[in-house]
């Protein structure tokens, strides 16, 4: 079986854009999915192989790269790549080197910040995947949240002298829950606001 070819990352002076912003934030991302039948099937899973240390780095940095920003890039300077691998410089240097390096398969690309940094396709699939899952949980406990606070208005306006018919229309308790929000940003929708609002907004109906 032959040397692997040195693997080289190749500036084409045509960069592409990483789809990811620097502002998004993955604060409570502990748990990596990790396609393992991919894996195994992996050009660079066979080097890895052939060279451990390399394999051994190069899996460091798929995770290494879910806590930086923006989230699934690398730095392109040696010694922050050294850094986080918690190697010298001249360590890094020699694994790069190498005729695979840790950095089989990672490519430069623009990000929304203005930095020039290291990607890799399959680590981009994974943030994004981790992304979509967070925006939709996001979304999930956003309707929680809210289904709570038009009951808790509606229970609120029930005790009420002559205000439990306008418990029972939608668009007058989401009136009252924006007025809330507007004037009391974050705030909880208790008995002395809902009467806040209710008195405010009288004029309007």
């Amino acid at each position: 079986m032959g040397r692997p070819a040195k693997v080289h990352l190749i500036d084409t002076g045509e960069i592409a854009v990483y789809p990811i912003s620097a502002s998004e934030r993955l604060d409570s991302h502990f748990f990596v999915p990790w396609n393992l039948k991919r894996w195994r099937g992996s050009e660079f899973r066979r080097f890895g192989y052939a060279d451990p240390e390399v394999g051994w780095y190069g899996m460091e940095l798929f995770f290494v790269a879910q806590d930086e920003t923006p989230i699934g890039t690398l730095p392109c300077d040696d010694e922050a790549l050294a850094f986080l691998l918690r190697v010298t410089p001249a360590r890094w240097r020699d694994l790069n080197s190498r005729a695979v390096s840790p950095l089989h398969g990672w490519h430069r690309v623009q990000c929304d910040d203005g930095q020039v940094r290291l990607a890799h396709p399959v680590v981009t699939e994974v943030a994004m995947d981790a992304l979509g899952g967070k925006r939709r949980n996001d979304a999930k406990n956003a309707d929680d949240r809210m289904r709570k606070r038009l009951g808790t208005i509606i229970g609120q306006l029930k005790t009420i002298p002559g205000a439990a018919r306008i418990a029972e229309n939608d668009e007058r308790v989401n009136d009252i829950s924006d007025w809330i929000e507007a004037a009391y940003p974050g705030g909880s929708a208790t008995l002395k606001r809902v009467k806040e609002a209710l008195n405010d907004l009288s004029s309007r109906y």
